[in-house]
């Protein structure tokens, strides 16, 4: 239950990102930052992707491993998005090794691969974490994401490798749940939002074709005036998607993608949410293991109290990471 004055969809979302916050989550996040490594992991099939770990100080050496986080940004967001560094930093400080993972083109990443990023790139996810499970041993392993990253992570509960991962928990925080439906809110939304992300995806085309100077020319994509218009000629130009409605139902929540759900699960979102509507859930199967909670207030992945501390969210995500396992 935020102030009044923080009430409401689209103050959640937008003031979560806004200079004010960005200085105090920044500031709260240093030690988790000044103890980042980058690394390149190793997915598989030729794909490399782009993270930075954290690792706690260990103050006796011959203790167990610390349990580690792996976080998802959202579309076009990367491994330093706020709410990433936010959650980030309260698990590094409860003793979590953390490891923030870009996806393919997020972040400075574009040289990494030549193929572009779509939302469908699931295997490539799961192949970085195989890899993070292969050299992490027995360790506990959590995953969470927001928004795409939310979507992404559920999908990858419910992929048949799910339990090769060895993931103990996962978290959604308003995760994309019917593509197609979140595209018209984009695009029938307020321009602010639908503003952000042509502009973002414009920047990250343009890097692309700078890293890959010979393999791309982008101006058909860069001249589409919407994001459906972008979307579509991706899906032509860049994947085997028959169309445009095959390729968004291709990462859809809804119907009985998460019926086969392999780790407790926890959806979050809310229903001020202007780019997820809630009306959505019922639509999403209910299988077992996957809890989800419906905040009246929230925005997408704002949850905010206030400017100056952490989200709401982050407490709530600790306390469902930390609680043991079902018997």
């Amino acid at each position: 239950m935020p102030p009044s004055w923080l009430r409401g969809g689209h103050r959640q979302s937008v003031l979560s990102s806004l200079p004010p916050r960005r200085g105090r989550v920044l500031a709260r996040s240093a030690d988790l930052r000044a103890a980042a490594a980058a690394e390149v992991i190793d997915c598989g099939e030729g794909v490399s992707l782009l993270a930075q770990r954290s690792r706690v100080p260990a103050a006796d050496p011959s203790a167990a491993d610390p349990p580690l986080l792996v976080l998802l940004h959202g579309w076009e967001g990367s491994a330093d998005s706020l709410y990433v560094l936010s959650l980030g930093a309260a698990a590094f400080r409860a003793g979590w090794d953390v490891l923030r993972l870009n996806f393919r083109d997020h972040g400075p990443s574009h040289h990494l691969n030549r193929g572009i990023f779509h939302s469908c790139r699931l295997d490539e996810v799961v192949g970085a974490l195989l890899a993070v499970r292969g050299a992490s041993g027995t360790r506990r392993i959590a995953l969470a994401g927001f928004s795409l990253g939310g979507n992404f992570a559920l999908r990858v509960g419910a992929h048949p490798r799910a339990r090769e991962v060895g993931l103990s928990r996962i978290l959604a925080v308003c995760p994309v749940l019917d593509p197609a439906v979140t595209l018209r809110c984009l695009e029938e939304g307020p321009a602010i939002y639908r503003h952000y992300f042509l502009r973002k995806w414009r920047r990250s085309l343009r890097a692309k074709q700078q890293a890959w100077p010979g393999d791309y020319d982008f101006r058909d994509l860069l001249g589409a005036r919407s994001l459906t218009a972008m979307t579509a000629t991706m899906v032509e130009a860049y994947t085997d998607f028959a169309s445009l409605e095959a390729y968004l139902a291709g990462y859809a929540l809804t119907g009985a993608r998460l019926a086969g759900l392999q780790v407790e699960s926890l959806l979050l979102t809310s229903s001020d949410d202007p780019l997820i509507p809630d009306a959505q859930l019922p639509a999403v199967s209910r299988a077992d293991g996957l809890e989800i909670c419906l905040t009246r207030f929230g925005g997408h992945c704002g949850f905010l109290k206030d400017l100056s501390g952490p989200s709401w969210l982050d407490g709530v995500a600790l306390n469902w990471l930390l609680a043991p396992p079902p018997a």
